[in-house]
């Protein structure tokens, strides 16, 4: 059997705003099955003008794996393995999502698999020596050959640069810090991929997250509320990067994972022998592939000279290359002695960086934060808002909260206060907050830039008014950092606790 298989593309002209018609056209014909190839002349013509080449792949025999034979049903739980489907996979090239796959095709479904390919515009070129998605597509390749899987490839540039990547510049630019992660499932896997397959029936859509998904019973699939509850592994667990998605979406969607912990999925790996099972997970964000984020900021955003002031005494300590750069909590970067030093505050009218070492100290942490641009899995607020719990970053770490709703005025958008019921300091804005139920996921926000009355990190009168000072460059040479003593810089709990925070930032921020 033939297929249509996108190889070629001038992704600049065929994904152009300009060209909106060639973009639809192009998702009609790399994802369209054919038994034979178009006899229609303004077909055939409209193919070379894409430079979509029609080819059939490699004819290969499913790979002898009598080690997988059996598989526990116990990891098939999640897969739906009562039922013949038809499903969707959404592939990367890593051992989760290949996991996922093979879980679905042991439990009898009809997969096709699905690697989403995301290239920048022709000013990003210079930035890799080497294609960074070449050996992720050749993975995924490999993984679909051993079981005869057919593997698709979707360009959703266009859409991941509108609705993920733009987005994520004017944040930065407006002092925010944005969670990629939760828009790209919102908005791309499972928004723009989803709305790009509409045509093809698939009953689902499966990925390679750490989630657990519960639909009704009904046989109509559209009755009824799916559930999002937290997966076997809580250190793995990923509903906080699906919090926002719809109801929707959410019945439209498997998880096999959601039923497996970390460890089980890499012996699965090896059991069913994938040409992955050795891979690393990726970390960072996933558009940059091996780019710094620090330098994809610096290329769209740029760089304009701050200074960095304390902010106990607004002593000059030190210069930065734009607030855009930093975010809250973050300690990396900051190129400072006598550490560890935190950003504590962000002057992003003035340029400025407010850092400290008492970050962490106990009567400056957070309790009250609001939240916007709620959305709700069932659609509507939890009953009891008062016991709730929530994440504010990934991670399995909760806080047990309450939420009052505010009143909604003309042309406002809803938003809720937060109260933690322990103190957190990590809380930056622009990050989503997801609300839970016991295991139940019900929904996220978005942190805002305006506090409670309880305010922010106090920084003094002096750091604000040299923050305020037209020519910085009267404050002549930074100060001389003292070192502080042994016993004043580590603070067992503060550091600790310190410590598990900043790795979720600088892992966020990926090592400015």
């Amino acid at each position: 059997m033939q297929r249509t298989l996108a190889t070629a593309l001038p992704l600049h002209t065929l994904l152009s705003p300009q060209n909106p018609k060639n973009f639809k056209q192009f998702f009609s014909l790399s994802l369209l099955h054919l038994t034979k190839p178009p006899s229609n002349p303004r077909t055939l013509n409209r193919l070379r003008h894409l430079s979509v080449s029609i080819t059939e792949p490699p004819q290969t025999s499913p790979k002898s794996i009598s080690n997988v034979d059996h598989i526990d049903p116990r990891y098939l739980s999640c897969s739906m393995p009562e039922k013949k489907l038809k499903v969707a996979v959404l592939l990367s090239g890593g051992v989760d999502s290949s996991v996922a796959l093979r879980l679905l095709h042991h439990a009898g479904h009809s997969c096709t698999a699905y690697y989403l390919k995301i290239w920048f515009q022709d000013d990003f070129e210079n930035f890799w020596s080497e294609c960074p998605w070449d050996e992720d597509l050749k993975y995924a390749k490999a993984v679909c050959d051993q079981v005869g899987v057919p593997l698709e490839v979707v360009h959703l540039t266009n859409e991941y640069w509108n609705n993920v990547v733009s987005y994520l510049i004017e944040e930065y630019r407006c002092g925010r810090t944005p969670n990629p992660d939760v828009l790209c499932n919102t908005r791309i896997k499972f928004g723009a991929f989803m709305d790009a397959i509409s045509n093809l029936k698939f009953d689902y859509v499966a990925s390679g997250h750490y989630a657990r998904l519960l639909h009704s019973s009904s046989s109509d699939k559209n009755d009824g509320l799916s559930v999002l509850e937290l997966s076997k592994d809580m250190v793995k667990d990923q509903t906080y990067f699906l919090s926002h998605l719809s109801q929707g979406q959410l019945k439209q969607l498997l998880f096999p994972l959601g039923c497996l912990s970390k460890d089980e999925v890499r012996c699965l790996a090896s059991k069913m022998d994938l040409p992955n099972k050795e891979r690393k997970d990726s970390q960072g964000i996933c558009f940059l592939g091996k780019i710094k984020f620090s330098e994809f900021v610096a290329r769209h955003i740029g760089e304009k000279e701050g200074i960095l002031l304390e902010a106990e005494s607004g002593d000059f300590l030190g210069k930065h290359r734009g607030f855009w750069f930093y975010t809250i909590g973050q300690r990396q970067g900051l190129r400072l002695p006598g550490g560890p030093w935190y950003v504590v505050e962000k002057d992003v009218q003035n340029n400025v960086i407010f850092v400290s070492r008492n970050y962490f100290s106990f009567d400056k942490r957070r309790r009250r934060f609001r939240v916007g641009s709620l959305k709700w899995l069932r659609e509507s607020p939890p009953d009891q808002v008062g016991q709730l719990q929530c994440k504010v970053r990934h991670g399995p770490g909760f806080y047990d909260c309450s939420l009052r709703m505010e009143s909604i005025k003309d042309g406002q958008e809803d938003s809720a206060i937060v109260r933690l019921f322990e103190d957190d300091q990590g809380l930056a804005a622009g990050q989503f907050t997801a609300f839970y139920m016991g295991k139940t996921c019900l929904g996220s926000g978005v942190i805002l830039d305006s506090w409670d009355d309880e305010g922010g990190f106090p920084v003094c009168t002096r750091a604000l008014e040299i923050a305020r000072m037209e020519d910085k460059s009267l404050l002549g040479k930074p100060v001389k950092i003292m070192t502080l003593p042994e016993s004043t810089s580590k603070n067992t709990e503060q550091t600790k606790r310190g410590e598990l925070f900043n790795e979720s930032v600088n892992n966020m921020v990926n090592a400015i």
